[in-house]
């Protein structure tokens, strides 16, 4: 990953490029945004960037024996910690036993999110976590000496997701890091980790991205129409990540949509019986997909409630999402879209706790019955 790739956050490569001629560079930096907005992407830019011999004042220079192996991500003194699923089969629980996958997937698109890389894992269930025995994996690599005599970067994708112990071993080595050592946490939730270890990096805040900036990414790159890139543009709320979704026609996007919509008309059809299979159907996804769908039962909401209120500017559907709310708007209102919205977190919360899934969307479900009602 270069600088020229990330897409936009002009300013936000220009404050790392005068921080690295300088050469005063924090030892821990926290990347947080919001997802799609390229800070994943940013940090490898950096760290690659860091790691070349040869750069030029703009970006990495892609030919040095560093950025070789950068090209296929194999530089000795770059390592990725990322979350997982264990598997009790295989007895694979680090980082590791996963890094062809890893490499592969991010070679393919550096803008992704959990669950399509839990899709990339083949994963079904369990929700994924940087397990415990990390931490002996990361204090081991950081001991060994540098194979290219420059900088050693840990980067630490979604450091939210990690377990306790392995958190409270990071901080140690946040607190005492090798010589010559950088870490790099790339965060869509940074208020869920430790106050201690936020405390202990410099946060680096990366922006939604602008309209316009997404609009001419998609023609560029992907050879989209000016009016059609707009209104993807428009859709995706400063993320890249669902602008990219549009145009791939996103299968869990379209499942997710075909879900809500069933569930809305079973709900007011009093259907309980088929209530009851659409729950059984949503619990076997896997608790990642789980919270994910029900993010998107809340965005749903609150575009019928908008749609519903007649402001339509401020409105981001896809034709499909706009015509159901069309008529299924009337239905959420100042009586009934508080309590819904409540309703949709606390089953995520409870999903998040591991509470039965088929009891937690049959129970929300069978309240919607009466919030529809409302």
């Amino acid at each position: 990953m270069f600088f020229k790739e990330v897409i936009g956050q002009e300013e936000a490569k220009q404050k790392l490029l005068a921080e690295a001629a300088t050469g005063h560079i924090p030892h821990a930096r926290l990347f947080y945004g919001a997802p799609g907005a390229g800070e994943f992407p940013l940090a490898m830019a950096y760290a690659r960037y860091l790691c070349c011999t040869r750069r030029t004042a703009t970006d990495a220079c892609g030919t040095c024996p560093s950025c070789v192996k950068w090209n296929k991500m194999v530089h000795p003194d770059v390592h990725f910690i990322f979350p997982i699923v264990k598997n009790a089969k295989t007895k694979r629980e680090v980082c590791d036993d996963f890094l062809p996958q890893w490499r592969r997937f991010v070679l393919g698109s550096p803008y992704f999110t959990l669950n399509q890389w839990l899709d990339e894992l083949g994963v079904e269930n369990g929700q994924a976590m940087i397990y415990a025995k990390e931490s002996d994996e990361i204090t081991r690599k950081l001991n060994l000496k540098s194979s290219e005599g420059g900088y050693k970067i840990t980067i630490v994708w979604l450091p939210e997701k990690m377990h306790e112990t392995c958190a409270n071993k990071l901080l140690k080595l946040l607190e005492e890091p090798p010589q010559k050592t950088l870490f790099f946490l790339v965060s869509e939730a940074p208020d869920l980790l430790l106050t201690t270890i936020q405390s202990r990096t410099q946060r680096f805040p990366v922006h939604p991205l602008a309209e316009a900036v997404i609009a001419d990414a998609l023609s560029r790159q992907y050879g989209i129409g000016q009016e059609e890139s707009a209104g993807i543009a428009r859709l995706a709320g400063g993320n890249f990540i669902e602008a990219l979704k549009a145009i791939h026609l996103d299968e869990a996007g379209k499942q997710y949509f075909e879900w809500f919509v069933s569930l809305m008309r079973l709900s007011y059809q009093r259907k309980i019986r088929e209530m009851k299979q659409w729950s059984e159907q949503v619990a076997a996804i896997g608790r990642e997909r789980q919270k994910s769908f029900l993010a998107y039962c809340q965005r749903m909401v609150r575009e019928s409630f908008i749609y519903n209120r007649h402001a339509a500017g401020l409105n981001y559907m896809t034709g499909a999402e706009e015509s159901f709310v069309s008529r299924f708007a009337p239905f959420v209102n100042r009586r009934n879209v508080e309590g819904i919205m409540q309703e949709l977190s606390l089953a995520e919360t409870h999903i998040e706790q591991n509470v039965n899934a088929r009891m937690v969307f049959f129970d929300f479900a069978l309240k919607m019955i009466v919030l529809l009602k409302s």
